[in-house]
């Protein structure tokens, strides 16, 4: 077979290997990553379908940069300027005692000796940006407090491999390259970001804004392609990681008017080679170091990473992290890196690192990257109930004809409607913050959870001729439901709902009125949207007066038969709306999706 069809057969296999691996694992619940880790495993050590995971991995890494760029896109100067506390503070102690403490531990194995064991240990300090921030990203957390100071410490392992690299020159004697000092080189590095920091400020959005006017699509995407590319092999020459080079420039853009455009096109490409990044180091894990020292590999896995975790958890308590919080940074970054490949590979090539240890270091790193999304679902379980600040409240002035529990969104439209009016309420929440805000604009609520007794009580609900609540978790809502029936069987309930269904419960329970939270809102915006499209005002209300009509006969059939009376039960599908007619006119209208 001609190379030429060797790499398009190897491509065909890859992608294949990703549509049938990320749908699969998302499916079972254990993440598109550890999908194409195993994808990768199967097509590579087990089944040698493919052998060249060396040269796929070095052109995959383009998935972490284009990572980083996109990440920088969010990441406005003024937020990264925030960060510097946590990037040079966390970051450098993170690196430093990490690095420390798995020496001293490696060092204790006696497998090697000082030299050896410094670069290992600093090696496998370091975090996978790839790994924890794909993490983030699908959970949604790279925007939380714990996700930015995980990001802080990646951020700051990016910088720390150039010291590393000076390091291991040092160590082995050869003092780096004979024209230059490690001095020299960072030097030459600062100057590069410098230089990047200046052009970004000063000429890529004028660049852009000239290739936006001639209209050609292809040109944006050429030129934010060449923009990731051009930085990254920038920063590489220098020293310095390509993903380095990519948020630098994507931070540079982070307040241009193409931001989102930019993030658009590169979208797939990052996409697409992330995924592929993955299934290349699974490509790269070398089966015949696990047989060989399988006992050292499974005790050495573990080992390291409870060792890195516990000392990220510590540190991040001691700067201010809750327990919370530190739980999920030390069970998101307790993995070796993509830094650590290079590391160990470099020592390695100047006689530093035996051979064989470098390779058993690069299945520790290996192993350690498939376990790390197993450990972050683990760290739920270990997380505590979130403690809620308390406020002493004296609940003087407490008791109106109307007690309003919730006063999130929902309950504050609603209480301004009762205000409005001059109606007398009193409002009971359990959110610290929103009482203190609420002061703030003119509102008297007061700190209380109203799934107490004891707090409605001393609300005034022996005064109140109705009980608003207004609560947005169905449990809690249910909850106050059922205490108000059985405590204050006399009280009328005006309940918020969630949906359909907590609907058909709250009537079971005998509610005297129950609302859903969406329905009203969803009902004015489908006819203005109608009156947009020209529909006649009067038809329009017609409409939306006709399919209220038909929800509320649906609801009351499925109150009294169960949420799938008439329909088939073996299948459990829900009530199918009929065809609904346009009022004053026979022109039948699409089915309307039930709501569920």
């Amino acid at each position: 077979m001609t190379a030429p069809n060797a790499l398009f057969s190897e491509l065909l296999v890859i992608l294949g290997g990703v549509t049938v691996a990320a749908p699969l694992f998302k499916r079972i619940g254990l993440g598109t990553v550890l999908g194409y880790l195993a994808a990768g495993i199967v097509i590579g050590p087990l089944f040698r379908i493919i052998t060249t995971a060396e040269e796929l991995l070095s052109v995959s890494e383009l998935g972490v940069v284009f990572l980083l760029f996109v990440i920088g896109l969010e990441l406005k100067p003024s937020r990264l300027w925030q960060m510097r506390r946590d990037i040079f503070g966390l970051g450098l102690a993170q690196v430093v005692l990490t690095g420390l403490v798995l020496t001293g531990a490696i060092l204790a194995t006696g497998l090697m000796d000082w030299k050896a064991a410094v670069v290992a240990g600093f090696g496998l300090a370091l975090s996978s940006t790839a790994f924890a921030m794909q993490i983030l990203e699908s959970e949604g957390d790279v925007n939380t407090r714990y996700g930015q100071r995980s990001f802080s410490m990646l951020l700051f392992q990016d910088l720390a491999i150039v010291p590393l690299l000076a390091l291991t020159s040092l160590l082995d004697g050869s003092g780096g390259k004979p024209d230059a000092t490690p001095w020299t080189d960072a030097g030459v590095a600062l100057l590069t970001v410098l230089g990047m920091v200046l052009i970004g400020r000063y000429l890529l959005s004028r660049i852009f804004n000239v290739i936006a006017r001639t209209g050609a699509r292809e040109a944006m995407i050429a030129a934010a392609l060449f923009l990731v590319l051009g930085s990254a092999t920038l920063m590489q020459a220098v020293g310095l990681s390509m993903a380095m080079g990519a948020f630098l420039s994507g931070v540079m853009l982070a307040e241009s008017s193409y931001r989102h455009e930019l993030e658009a096109d590169i979208e797939p490409f990052r996409g697409v080679l992330l995924a592929t990044f993955f299934m290349a180091v699974g490509l790269s894990l070398d089966i015949n170091v696990i047989l060989d020292r399988w006992l050292i590999i499974i005790a050495a896995v573990p080992a390291m990473m409870a060792l890195k975790a516990a000392v990220i958890y510590g540190l991040c308590r001691l700067t201010g992290s809750p327990h919370n919080d530190a739980i999920r940074i030390a069970f998101l970054l307790p993995q070796g890196g993509e830094f650590g490949f290079v590391l160990f590979t470099t020592a390695a090539g100047s006689g530093l690192l035996p051979g064989d240890l470098a390779s058993l270091l690069i299945v520790v790193v290996t192993l350690s990257m498939a376990l790390t999304p197993l450990g972050s679902a683990l760290s739920r379980r270990m997380l505590t109930k979130a403690e809620q600040e308390q406020l002493d409240e004296d609940f003087a002035g407490a008791g109106s004809d109307v007690l309003l529990i919730g006063f999130s969104r929902f309950g504050q439209i609603a209480s301004q409607m009762l205000l409005a009016d001059g109606r007398d309420v009193t409002i009971l929440d359990t959110s610290a913050d929103r009482v203190r805000q609420a002061e703030r604009f003119g509102f008297r609520i007061y700190f209380g959870d109203g799934t107490r007794k004891d707090m409605l009580l001393a609300a005034g609900i022996e005064r109140a001729k109705i009980v608003a609540v207004c609560t947005h978790n169905r449990e809690t809502t249910n909850r106050i439901v059922d205490l108000v029936q059985s405590e204050f069987p006399d009280i009328r309930l005006f309940v918020r709902s969630y949906d359909r269904i907590h609907t058909i419960e709250l009537r079971e329970k005998g509610v005297e009125l129950e609302l859903r939270e969406t329905l009203e809102s969803a009902l004015l915006f489908g006819a203005k949207t109608l009156e947009g499209l020209g529909t006649a005002d009067d038809v329009a209300a017609e409409i939306r007066r006709d399919i209220r009509r038909r929800d509320e006969e649906r609801l009351a059939i499925q109150a009294a038969e169960g949420i799938y009376a008439g329909t088939d039960k073996l299948h459990k599908r829900p009530v199918t709306p009929e065809p609904l007619l346009k009022p004053k006119k026979g022109k039948a209208k699409p089915e309307v999706a039930e709501e569920v």
